[in-house]
């Protein structure tokens, strides 16, 4: 293949996206990472990129059409699942893993968001996950110090 035959503004354009639902996974992943839960600053925006890229490359492969883009997004949203799976752990009774499983899957909604032009939606996905792990952390953590001190009476 011949550089010069490369459509630079179709690059210029896909790199852009792909960099913006990075940028929109680095939240969450700073506060996974932070928290040192199975996955985090790597996982993150791999995952928003690679939806991101999966729905860009469909879309130039099978253009608008809503049925071929359903699809791809239905393939998407299973193939994330499986990914958010690998984050849950079972141990005695105990299940842990689930609030980065389900920010693993929407964290693959955020890169789809962008891949779709939807740049406010992939921000307010992104700020909504960043501040319910933030916010909500310190809470459930108080509520199970609650709960185990009245088991222990």
């Amino acid at each position: 293949m011949n550089l010069n035959t490369l459509d630079w503004s179709q690059i210029l354009s896909a790199l852009a996206k792909v960099l913006i639902a990075y940028l929109c996974a680095l939240p969450v992943a700073l506060d996974r990472e932070k928290e040192a839960r199975s996955a985090g600053l790597r996982t993150f925006p791999l995952v928003a990129m690679a939806s991101c890229g999966y729905l860009l490359v469909a879309a130039n492969v099978f253009g608008s059409s809503p049925d071929s883009l359903s699809r791809i997004i239905q393939g998407l949203i299973t193939g994330i699942g499986f990914v958010g799976g690998g984050a849950i752990l079972k141990d005695r009774g105990s299940v842990q893993g689930t609030a980065t499983a389900a920010s693993i899957w929407n964290t693959g909604a955020i890169g789809a968001a962008v891949a779709l032009g939807r740049y406010e939606i992939a921000i307010v996905l992104s700020l909504i996950n960043f501040v319910t792990l933030r916010l909500l952390t310190p809470i459930k953590r108080n509520l199970k110090t609650t709960n185990e001190e009245k088991d222990k009476n």
